[in-house]
């Protein structure tokens, strides 16, 4: 039970960390380069590449988390 705890806190602590580095990547393309006709494609991919790392990260916890 700890186990399972333990990675539940640290996904919510990852996840935090990919959304506001991927928030930051989507503020400064659209601040610097792209237009407002580019932000559903760019928002979709960076959920994409998101949901992976997310998958990614869930898997290596579950794999190497001590018991």
């Amino acid at each position: 039970m700890d186990r399972a705890i333990a990675i539940v806190v640290e996904l919510l602590i990852l996840a935090a960390l990919v959304f506001s580095l991927f928030w930051g990547v989507r503020l400064v393309l659209f601040d610097l380069w792209l237009g407002p006709k580019y932000k559903p494609v760019i928002t979709g991919l960076l959920v994409v590449v998101g949901g992976m790392a997310m998958v990614f990260l869930i898997a290596h916890l579950i794999s190497f988390y001590p018991p």
